[in-house]
């Protein structure tokens, strides 16, 4: 694209773009389309066959279509498509392999998952499930303990919680478990119960979830004697332990006991603050740690209003449930949200190749001296149709971009102020990061309202994996503080990486 003063609406800016390939002609023709597509939009498989394609998809005019070209009211379509989105639409279906261990996988989890609010007085209830499912969790966690009449009750123990029935959030996981998701869920069950009522718990799952089920029999005990968090033991029933399929948590040891054991069924739950000075101290031997167990990361006791860590560093070390407060909104569910977006928002991603090679030894909090830095390149344009706030008033906007990877990639580079401007502001601002480690990065684009010389408020947000970042000429759809759609409110963006 020729360089000059760049046009301030969104609208003129594509304009601009479409007269660079149409020398002068009235429409764009298809072999000039094919070289916009292999310039801008660095779609370097695209061949005729593709942009006649683009044609008959985005050209209502009968004479334009006939001649094999493009309007522009046609590109301007196609510009503003899912096609032109900065998520790559081959994404958003099922595209790994998903015949793959377990431990391979990062799988979308949640923490306490029964809770609406917080840690000590909350609410418990079932609606909490269905969005948890819905948003693609593929681990919930249910805290079993005795109920009245021999019901198994739900809530987080020696609190004031409130508390629903086992039974019902058996059923709601069964009417709402393959919603989204064709992919298994986990169920994490912290088993507070007397052997009776696990009893109880054995044919809930058994006559609600029937075939859904999956029960295989382990060459490994599971029954017997097990370590409950108030440290006494609980005898487990045979009828609840004959369902432990794949996994049993267990305490973690250390790392050099992990690399002597051989029964890769066991799996580690551990809280955030241990779990973090294991990264700090061995993030090597976490990482190979992870390769042959499951590992579970939950939040802090202390978070007692329901907040979150940043899931970034644990994925970093390959922990593959890394455990949210779904009900809490903000920067790490809107991490949780852009990573498992990613494989058709199916709740199971694959670890990248860094993670899982016995080659080479790799500990995120190291800088990665050996490999070569990707450079890539963020023209933050322009935005459009950007929500106002209830006051009425015109945003004073500014876009941050950040990057979360390892300690020595995470960056973030904001453009200047535009004022009183939601409609159409025009930032045309260039931003460049070098990246060790890309294939386990997120982008976030935050947009924010300047409101005073060091505040500023929220106003919506994307945020995807590195891996599914298209090049080019992209618009970036935001969504609201919830996880909503904010459409039309979006991003004009320019994407180059080599």
């Amino acid at each position: 694209m020729k360089k000059g003063k760049a046009p301030s609406s969104r609208r003129a800016q594509i304009q601009h773009l479409y007269q660079c390939y149409t020398s002068g002609q009235t429409t764009l023709p298809a072999c000039a389309l094919l070289k916009f597509l292999h310039k801008e939009q660095m779609e370097l498989t695209a061949n005729e066959e593709t942009a006649e394609s683009l044609i008959d998809r985005y050209e209502i005019e009968e004479t334009a279509r006939e001649s094999r070209s493009m309007t522009f009211e046609g590109f301007l379509r196609y510009m503003e498509s899912k096609d032109c989105c900065v998520f790559d639409q081959a994404h958003t279906s099922v595209y790994q392999r998903m015949d793959q261990p377990l431990t391979n996988y990062f799988i979308s989890s949640s923490h306490n998952t029964y809770l609406t609010g917080d840690q000590l007085i909350g609410k418990s209830h079932l609606d909490n499930y269905v969005w948890a499912l819905r948003k693609g969790c593929r681990c919930l966690e249910i805290d079993c303990w005795d109920g009245p009449d021999m019901e198994p009750v739900v809530y987080h123990g020696y609190t004031l919680t409130t508390k629903i029935f086992f039974k019902d959030v058996i059923t709601t996981v069964e009417q709402h478990a393959f919603e989204v998701s064709a992919y298994p869920v986990i169920l994490s069950l912290e088993n507070h119960c007397s052997r009776e009522q696990q009893e109880v718990m054995a044919q809930y799952l058994i006559s609600i979830l029937g075939e859904k089920l999956l029960r295989i029999p382990l060459d490994h005990p599971t029954t017997g004697d097990l370590p409950s968090p108030n440290k006494k033991k609980v005898a487990v029933a045979e009828a609840l332990s004959d369902m432990v399929v794949y996994t049993r948590s267990v305490k973690f040891i250390s790392f050099s006991h992990s690399k002597d054991n051989q029964n890769y069924y066991e799996n580690t739950s551990i809280a955030e603050k241990k779990a973090r000075k294991l990264a700090k101290a061995s993030g090597a031997d976490f990482v190979q740690h992870n390769q042959k167990f499951l590992s579970r990361i939950y939040p802090a006791g202390s978070r007692t209003s329901s907040s979150n860590y940043n899931p970034q560093e644990f994925w970093n070390v390959g922990s593959q449930l890394v455990a949210l407060n779904f009900q809490s909104l903000g920067l790490p569910m809107d991490l949780n949200d852009g990573r498992f977006q990613d494989n058709g928002g199916c709740g199971y991603v694959l670890k990248p190749e860094v993670l899982m090679s016995c080659q080479r030894s790799f500990d995120p909090g190291c800088s990665q001296h050996g490999l070569k830095p990707t450079h890539l390149l963020l023209k933050v344009i322009s935005g459009s149709n950007l929500p106002v706030p209830r006051s009425g008033k015109a945003l004073d906007p500014f876009v941050r971009v950040e990057i979360h990877g390892i300690a020595s990639d995470s960056r973030r580079k904001s453009t200047h102020t535009v004022k009183n401007n939601s409609l159409s502001p025009h930032w045309d601002t260039d931003m460049n990061f070098n990246i060790s480690v890309p294939e386990l990065c997120l982008i976030r684009f935050c947009v924010r309202d300047q409101t005073g010389l060091l505040s500023s408020e929220f106003v919506g947000q994307y945020t995807l994996p590195f891996t599914s970042l298209k090049k080019g000429y992209r618009w970036v759809p935001l969504r609201s503080r919830d996880g909503c759609s904010l459409d039309p409110a979006s991003l004009y963006v320019f994407v180059w990486y080599p």
